[in-house]
């Protein structure tokens, strides 16, 4: 099948999708309202002031924000996931959780109203999928056009996250307080980045030599080096050559890859339910597993993991609202997504002018402070990091 016969697909499904999200009503949406009526009056932590101002999701009391903010937090999400593929899910939550200070907030009710507590961690997690899910839907039609995504990779990687990504939020919803959420988010990104760590040292790079071919005839092209040219020519970009149950072979600036569909439909699986658990779109985990797994060069690691995050974004943002009724804001949401376009238009277009190794590195160490800083505040009571 030609590349724009499977792209066609994908919009088509990813439409669909999207279309329930917008004209189905969540399966419970008195969640909140019998939470707070359940929940202490005052102006103490912990209780809600009737009389206070409203805030996030209508709460009265809850923090409150200048709109300029949430926009420009979003631009840098929207950004650094259509750069490197990954992240925006992450920086979605340490801008939800540290930045907007919902994370204090839903940590007050930890004894006051442990289910208050609860569900406006669920309501943080599915906010960050929808951040995360425009973002991946701008960047994979970019990069797309640009020939730089693997469709029949990205659809193999979606397939296997579509269960992941149901299952999840049915298991866990309305079980997971504010602490453990953040200390899980934390050790797993910390993994993460220490893997990826070890994939730009010198021992790492070895075993990815078309990986590397690849990416140095990228740069020839693009970045002017060896007497390249500066021109995007998509026809240089990703090309299927064929494709079977057991083996899809495609090219990227000459040189092969080729991949068994088994391996990213079981991987995507896994990718999705713990991408599904810590709210977050799943690219930090796509990232590694694409360049480490599949042995591809960054510059088409971002738009394969972006289509893969799309549709696991999806699935999770509709389990979570419609059938557990967790609630969102989506005022606020629909704020932040302003920003999101401008990053997520701007990513693809910058990335082509930063070298593969430090696109790898950028992700080390964001992956390296986030997932200390997490993981110490949700196991210890308090981040080693300022900001967090």
């Amino acid at each position: 099948m030609k590349r724009r016969g499977w792209f066609v697909i994908v919009l088509a499904v990813t439409v669909a999708l999207a279309a329930m999200l917008l004209y189905v009503s969540p399966a419970d949406a008195g969640k909140l309202e019998d939470a707070l009526s359940k929940t202490p009056q005052g102006t103490e932590a912990g209780m809600v002031n009737p009389k206070a101002e409203t805030g996030f999701m209508g709460i009265p009391g809850a923090p409150k924000y200048f709109p300029l903010y949430p926009i420009l937090w979003g631009i840098w999400v929207g950004w650094i996931f259509s750069s490197v593929g990954a992240f925006g899910g992450i920086m979605a939550g340490v801008g939800h959780i540290t930045v907007f200070g919902l994370g204090d907030y839903a940590s007050s009710f930890k004894k006051t109203n442990p289910t208050l507590n609860k569900l406006l961690t669920d309501s943080i997690r599915t906010s960050n999928q929808y951040l995360v899910g425009l973002s991946a839907l701008i960047s994979s039609t970019t990069y797309y056009r640009m020939g730089r995504l693997v469709l029949p990779l990205g659809v193999c990687l979606a397939a296997g996250g579509i269960l992941g990504a149901y299952l999840i939020p049915v298991l866990t919803a309305g079980k997971i307080n504010l602490s453990q959420y953040v200390g899980y988010f934390g050790i797993t990104v910390l993994v993460i980045g220490g893997f990826l760590l070890y994939e730009t040292t010198p021992a790492g790079q070895k075993s990815k030599k078309a990986a590397k071919a690849a990416a140095a005839a990228f740069e020839r092209e693009h970045m002017g080096k060896d007497g390249g040219s500066d021109t995007n020519h998509a026809a240089e970009g990703v090309r299927v050559k064929s494709w079977s149950p057991s083996k899809i072979t495609f090219t990227f600036y000459g040189v092969e890859f080729s991949f068994n569909p088994i391996i990213p439909i079981v991987g995507g699986f896994v990718i999705a339910a713990i991408s599904a658990f810590i709210g977050v779109g799943g690219g930090f985990l796509y990232v590694p597993f694409l360049t480490s797994i599949a042995g591809l060069p960054m510059y088409i690691v971002a738009g394969t993991s972006a289509l893969a995050v799309l549709i696991s974004m999806i699935t999770s943002i509709f389990t979570y609202m419609f059938v557990k009724g967790i609630p969102v804001d989506l005022f606020f949401i629909g704020v932040e997504l302003i920003g999101i376009i401008i990053g997520s238009i701007l990513g693809p277009i910058t990335s082509k002018k930063i070298p593969d190794i430090w696109l790898k590195r950028i992700f080390v160490v964001l992956a390296l402070y986030v997932g200390i800083g997490y993981a110490t505040k949700g196991f210890i009571g308090k981040s080693i990091f300022p900001g967090m």
